[in-house]
């Protein structure tokens, strides 16, 4: 029997090769390492990151590719802390093969890809998303004729009860218990200066007067579930025929969406020029927006430019007062001219579709709808290699038919056993295992096919 076995026991000094506990590995990540083999993404990495790596100094440093490839399985993974990547990737035996670590060497803890991140520069990650974006084209994955624009928003590392005036640098509290003194209460406690703010006329927080005291970027604003917080703004510019992340901004989060879309725009511009499909005025790109991108002035600029709009209008009670501005009236009319053709209306339809699964996958499964880092740039780097792993997703589900590892696990495994029943009657038995549940059909040669189903 092997009751009472278990307890503590000492551990043996000397191992043989066989006796070390391997992994079989993971079908997904084999088969994504096999593609970053096949694309260098390893000699790539070291390459660009060889100028700020010193020669002889020091112990032996991380590995450019494994740093990268942690922060990919962030991704894929949904983890939203560094913290996080280092315990899952201690715990999985497939995922430090994935990592290229021997048995005797660790993952790399947190404090370290914090130190990486901070020695590399913005310009890094840049050039690694770049490379992720030709890996698409060369797979015919980016047809950069039709762009959908679209933002979102992410919670900051900073609470609002740490902000602070920009006039003399007081905190929102100090604030609260001087007025509470000038109304008459000595010493105010939490609950009366609770109910002072709750009854306060005129009661506003706006960025030109406060900021926080953690994060200095942050900014504050309304999530998308109502709530008031400090955030950033994402920005996806996504090819609507693929649904390829094109560019992906950090914008702050007080900006308006006609006052962050030039610089999205450029961005877009700059990265198909990387790989030979920049718009141009002799063959323009399409512009597919909502209304919040709606502007006079933004239509004017992109008006005979690379871009044609498609942006949707609001509506309007007033009429249109143009004082002039004739090349404002014919943007206006050009744009409410493109949008009525069923061209249109199908572009709209992939807009709401391909960019908003963008922000799903890579903010709320992707873990990223708050962040653990603080800064534009620190954030933008992680969100950088974030939105890569969604790219390269697009890879693996045209590979192996499931752009993550857990869609890979609930694929469909289906048997099929065909049997001679009594009176040489044929059956046929469909098995069909779909997590927990198996589904079953029986289809005898002079039935019609019954299906049941089953919890085990």
């Amino acid at each position: 029997m092997a009751m009472g076995r278990q307890g503590m026991r000492q551990g043996d000094l000397i191992l043989a090769w066989d006796e070390l506990p391997c992994s079989p590995g993971h079908p997904f990540y084999d088969k994504l390492q096999e593609i970053l083999d096949e694309a260098k993404f390893d000699e790539h990495a070291e390459k660009i990151c060889e100028p700020y790596y010193a020669g002889k100094m020091g112990a032996k440093s991380i590995p450019p590719g494994r740093y990268f490839r942690m922060h990919l399985i962030g991704y894929f993974e949904g983890i939203d802390s560094e913290r996080g990547l280092e315990w899952r990737c201690s715990d999985s035996l497939s995922l430090r093969e994935f990592l290229r670590l021997g048995p005797n060497q660790r993952v790399p803890d947190h404090s370290s890809l914090s130190r990486i991140r901070t020695r590399l520069p913005l310009e890094v990650h840049e050039n690694l998303f770049e490379f992720v974006l030709k890996l698409l084209a060369q797979n015919k994955l980016i047809v950069g004729k039709r762009l959908g624009f679209d933002a979102s928003t992410m919670a900051a590392n900073a609470a609002l009860r740490n902000i602070e005036s920009r006039l003399d640098c007081k905190t929102y509290r100090e604030m609260l218990v001087e007025l509470a003194k000038e109304s008459g209460i000595d010493t105010p406690t939490s609950e009366d200066l609770i109910k002072l703010d709750k009854n306060r006329k005129n009661k506003k927080m706006s960025n030109k007067e406060w900021k926080s005291r953690s994060d200095g970027d942050a900014r504050i604003a309304k999530m998308k579930n109502g709530s008031t917080h400090m955030a950033y703004k994402p920005e996806h510019a996504v090819d609507l025929d693929t649904g390829a992340i094109i560019a992906a901004e950090i914008q702050p989060a007080d900006e308006g969406d006609t006052t962050t879309l030039p610089k999205t725009l450029q961005a877009s511009e700059n990265n198909l020029a990387k790989i030979d499909a920049a718009p141009t005025e002799e063959a323009p790109a399409e512009c597919v927006a909502d209304k919040g991108y709606y502007g006079r002035d933004g239509l004017k600029q992109m008006e005979d430019g690379p871009w044609k709009t498609r942006i949707a209008e609001p509506d309007r009670k007033d009429f249109n007062r143009w004082h002039g501005d004739d090349k404002a009236r014919r943007a206006v009319y050009n744009n409410r001219a493109r949008l009525k053709s069923g061209v249109a209306k199908e572009a709209m339809k992939l807009r709401a579709e391909k960019v908003e699964r963008s922000f799903q996958h890579t903010l709320d499964r992707g873990g990223m709808r708050r962040v653990h880092l603080r800064g534009n740039e620190n954030i933008r780097k992680r969100y950088l290699i974030h939105v890569a792993g969604f790219n390269l997703s697009l890879i693996m589900r045209q590979s192996l038919g499931y752009g993550t590892p857990k869609g890979f696990a609930e694929r469909l495994n289906a048997l099929f056993v065909l049997f001679v029943a009594i009176e040489d009657s044929f059956f046929a038995f469909l098995i069909v295992k779909q997590g927990n549940q198996s589904v079953f059909t029986i289809a005898p040669t002079h039935h019609r096919p019954e299906t049941y189903s089953t919890g085990r």
